[in-house]
């Protein structure tokens, strides 16, 4: 069996505009590229930091009409590793976002995490990238 890669992450949105918003005026992603169909009647926007082809990315999808999801309480979060969470979440919380668990160590170990909620309630951990300066990652 050939290896296989991470292409993207789907989740679905209530209110498309907002959740493309968040993702990239707070999150600091871009929109990659979105499509509409209208047979089907909903929405993808394809969201991250760079080229599909480098890495994996998160897809939202708006089905029309569609304005909030139960989450239920099996998935857990998407993982983003920032070269520091800290400076992020202080950005974050400047663009509006909410910070729901503010940076620091894990419990029980030594990297440093915090976590953020998008306006649907999908929570996002800020993961602090081992080669970050100062020996935040004990």
């Amino acid at each position: 069996m050939s290896q296989g890669r991470v292409l993207h992450t789907m989740l679905r949105v209530g209110d498309l505009d907002k959740s493309i918003e968040f993702y990239t005026k707070v999150m600091g992603m871009e929109v990659l590229r979105k499509n509409e169909n209208k047979e089907y009647q909903y929405t993808l926007a394809f969201v991250g930091f760079g080229d599909e082809s480098q890495g994996a990315v998160i897809e939202l999808t708006y089905n029309w009409g569609t304005t909030q999801y139960d989450l239920g309480d099996a998935f857990g979060h998407v993982a983003i590793g920032y070269e520091d969470i800290y400076a992020t979440c202080d950005a974050i919380k400047a663009a509006g976002g909410n910070v729901t668990r503010e940076p620091g160590p894990v419990k029980g170990g030594s990297t440093h995490i915090a976590f953020v909620t998008d306006p649907d309630g999908y929570k996002i951990e800020l993961i602090q990238r081992a080669n970050a300066s100062a020996g935040l990652n004990g």
